[in-house]
């Protein structure tokens, strides 16, 4: 009975421990989903590789839940992220650690992934960065909403006041209440225009009310990074 060796694939560490003696028990994402292997001789080469936002082509072995690295090399350029673009990018994987089900193949989330990443390399802007792929995320796991109708199909009025029901999308209200939208708000974010007043503060409230659901409760450990002193 022949057995196929496996196949090297793109992958990123989200996460890693120690384990047990000299091993390692690190989270990956890869186009297939997020991944949780042992690395073992974690204090060697491969150690070194195995840190956030190095690009890697990695050979996962076995087929329970736990899975063993074969073979783990570079496969680009490391991404260098400083200050709060290096929060940002640990804000990325907590999140996905959080929200991706283990082993739930998710393509267009890793290369959403390694594009943010070499964008907040590059110095780029990171509020929008983060409201994109907080959204590209929710959408992709199947928990999106429309940002320009809503949750009867009606078009979003500019002159309208909002509130988002978690699992169906946007309510129009007509009584003032705590965490509210307002039209314009949400039709800036639905064209990504964010130059548009109180667009990115808004977005950044609606995607932390779509996100605290998923979250269960339990506050993300990044987050506090952002707080200044």
């Amino acid at each position: 009975m022949s057995t196929t060796a496996p196949i090297g694939q793109p992958a990123y560490v989200l996460h890693s421990r120690a384990y047990r003696e000299s091993s390692a028990l690190v989270d990956f994402l890869t186009p297939q989903g997020r991944l949780r292997a042992v690395l073992r001789s974690a204090r060697g080469k491969a150690g070194t590789l195995a840190r956030p936002f190095v690009p890697l082509e990695v050979e996962f072995r076995g087929r329970g839940e736990l899975k063993n690295v074969g073979r783990m090399e570079s496969a680009g350029v490391s991404t260098w992220l400083n200050g709060e673009a290096l929060f940002s990018g640990l804000y990325l994987n907590e999140l996905l650690i959080r929200l991706l089900p283990a082993e739930d193949p998710h393509p267009a989330v890793f290369d959403h992934y390694a594009a943010t990443l070499l964008a907040l390399a590059e110095g780029r802007p990171l509020e929008p960065l983060l409201r994109s792929f907080e959204w590209r995320l929710l959408d992709d796991l199947g928990y999106g909403f429309a940002l320009n109708t809503d949750i009867h199909g009606d078009p979003i009025a500019p002159d309208g006041l909002y509130r988002l029901q978690v699992d169906a999308g946007l309510e129009r209200v007509y009584l003032l209440q705590p965490g509210l939208f307002n039209g314009t708000e949400l039709l800036a974010m639905a064209d990504a225009d964010w130059s548009a007043p109180g667009a990115l503060s808004a977005a950044k409230r609606l995607m932390r009310q779509a996100l605290a659901v998923h979250l269960g409760g339990r506050p993300l450990v990044s987050r506090e990074l952002f707080r200044k002193p």
